[in-house]
């Protein structure tokens, strides 16, 4: 079932939902869109879980505004989905740059519907170096990057993408995934990358009150696995998975055990 559900007066996002019993909500990372996470929701539904994918505004089939893409309202958003599906007692799942979106969630709108977080190779607590802070990309690459967006949006995002998967995949799934950074807007690509450079989430992350499950690439080039080393330490109640054998795309390079873990939070 597919759900166009408005969250501001000229703006609607493009949500698909699909099974029933325990909700786990899916937000997806920068620059796709929620068809990154099919390898689990092809599977999830079969075994009691009800998966909600999202399309942040800006990205997918989602309305695409010129504005809007600080943390503060794409967590807005999220919690304007759960509210509109009347959801309870829900895990929310934040796939790198939807981690720290589903962190401020947890931290500033959430209330008792939130029963678990779910960090996937999550952009967070901080996404660049900054003071204190030695891990992550510099401010002056994400400028790059984004000014090679600005002068060629495809090749830039194929690129980005060259390091997402540890395990080989074929060109055609390659370029599938390619697809899903191009049907974003650009300036929502360009907006969503400043926010990943400018946002730090460091004492944040500490106000993180409901169980939180940490996964992570060990092979991760584009989060580094110490993001979730860091999350791990300051979140009070949470748990950390390391995938061996897996880079940033952890949803397709041990898709199997992903799904295991997920599947395990049922029991």
């Amino acid at each position: 079932m597919a759900h166009s559900i408005r969250v501001e007066k000229d703006v609607s996002l493009f949500v698909e939902d699909i099974g029933e019993g325990q909700p786990i909500v899916f937000i997806h990372g920068w620059p796709v869109n929620h068809k990154m996470f099919e390898y689990q929701m092809n599977e999830l539904p079969k075994k009691g879980y009800r998966c909600i994918g999202i399309d942040l505004r800006g990205f997918g089939k989602s309305d695409k505004p010129a504005f809007g893409y600080d943390y503060d309202t794409l967590a807005q958003d999220v919690k304007k989905v759960i509210d509109s599906l009347q959801l309870s007692n829900v895990f929310v799942a934040g796939f790198s740059m939807g981690g720290p979106i589903a962190i401020r969630y947890a931290t500033k709108f959430a209330g008792d519907e939130l029963k678990q977080l779910i960090l996937m190779g999550a952009a967070a607590p901080s996404f660049t170096q900054r003071s204190g802070y030695d891990v992550g990309m510099k401010k002056e690459d994400v400028d790059e990057l984004i000014t090679s967006i600005q002068a060629d949006r495809p090749q830039a995002i194929k690129d980005f993408g060259s390091a997402f998967f540890y395990s080989d995949v074929s060109d055609s799934l390659a370029n599938w995934f390619l697809g899903l950074g191009l049907e974003a807007s650009a300036y929502g690509t360009i907006a969503a990358a400043e926010s990943l450079r400018d946002e730090d989430l460091r004492e944040e992350v500490t106000k993180v009150s409901v169980p939180t499950l940490l996964m992570h690439g060990k092979k991760d080039e584009i989060c580094d696995f110490a993001f979730s080393e860091k999350l791990h330490e300051a979140i009070p109640n949470s748990t950390l998975i390391p995938f061996e054998n897996s880079g940033h795309g952890l949803i397709y390079d041990e898709k199997e055990a992903c799904n295991q873990a997920l599947l395990n939070l049922l029991r």
